[in-house]
């Protein structure tokens, strides 16, 4: 059985998951191989599936890199689905949960052409592209900084990118965030990101923003709200997903739910690299 465990160039070395799994895949008797989607060289057919690891350039070649989910998946299985990924990388697909009734925090959009000025009045929010990952081009305000989170947002606009604002939650700044890890819909371990924005501080150019991680045990209330949310999505079960809540004084709330590139923190839960190379190897197989 062969496997792509696919990243980017620009991201190889980056990606601390990669190496753990492919050891756990060769010990499931699958031959896992480490390649980038943007490789030119690369024969997909020749991988039984490829399975979406650290694409994680994808935000400034989003076309670019679902035509290429389109592309592979008529050669081998992708996972996960490019639909999914087609509808996961844009994150006003919270806007279509949080009218499903799921916990999440309050998100209000802007698209190009909309006014920037039209930010909601908050005490302190965050302002941010809907297609964006590792919190690249997001920043954190007071409501006295309206002025620069308008011209941040139009900036955004300007370039043709949609505009997310939610209110900034301040509970995380003493718990921190949890991000729960499910493979094939099983909960698998969870983790404790510290706070990734802080006040005054300029967005990242870097690929991703450098994290603080700590294993966590979630909550009842967080595994109710992360099983629940997956359990809402119009898709089949998913080789794998993480979903990211955030405390609030009404319980917790989805920050965002990644289906498609997201760190699975391997060498924070005892035993997940074996847990996601024995779904993987079932899929295989199945």
């Amino acid at each position: 059985m062969k496997l792509a465990l696919v990243t980017a160039i620009a991201a190889f070395g980056l990606d601390e998951d990669l190496e753990p799994l492919r050891t756990a895949c060769a010990r499931a008797g699958i031959e896992a191989s480490i390649v980038a989607w943007d490789d030119m060289t690369v024969s997909w057919a020749r991988f039984d599936a490829a399975l979406l690891r650290s694409p994680w350039d994808y935000v400034d070649r989003l076309p670019e890199f679902l035509a290429w989910c389109d592309r592979t998946a008529k050669h081998t299985a992708l996972w996960n689905p490019p639909e999914v990924v087609c509808w996961n990388t844009d994150k006003r697909y919270l806007g279509e949960l949080a009218a499903r009734g799921l916990p999440v925090i309050e998100s209000h959009f802007l698209a190009p052409g909309d006014d920037p000025a039209a930010l909601p009045d908050l005490a302190e929010f965050v302002v941010k592209p809907t297609v964006g990952a590792g919190s690249r081009d997001a920043q954190r305000y007071l409501r006295a900084d309206r002025p620069a989170a308008i011209a941040h947002a139009r900036r955004l606009l300007d370039q043709g990118r949609h505009v997310l604002v939610q209110p900034y939650l301040n509970a995380v700044d003493d718990q921190g965030e949890t991000a729960l890890l499910f493979f094939e819909g099983k909960f698998s371990h969870a983790i404790r990101k510290a706070p990734l924005l802080k006040r005054g501080e300029d967005p990242t150019s870097a690929l991703f923003k450098a994290e603080s991680i700590k294993p966590r045990q979630p909550s009842a209330a967080e595994l109710d709200v992360a099983t629940r949310v997956l359990a809402a999505l119009p898709f089949e079960s998913l080789a794998y997903a993480r979903v990211d809540l955030l405390p609030s004084d009404s319980g917790p709330q989805l920050l965002e739910l990644e289906l498609t590139e997201p760190s699975v923190f391997l060498p924070y839960g005892e035993g997940a690299a074996a847990r996601f190379a024995a779904v993987l190897s079932a899929r295989l197989t199945g």
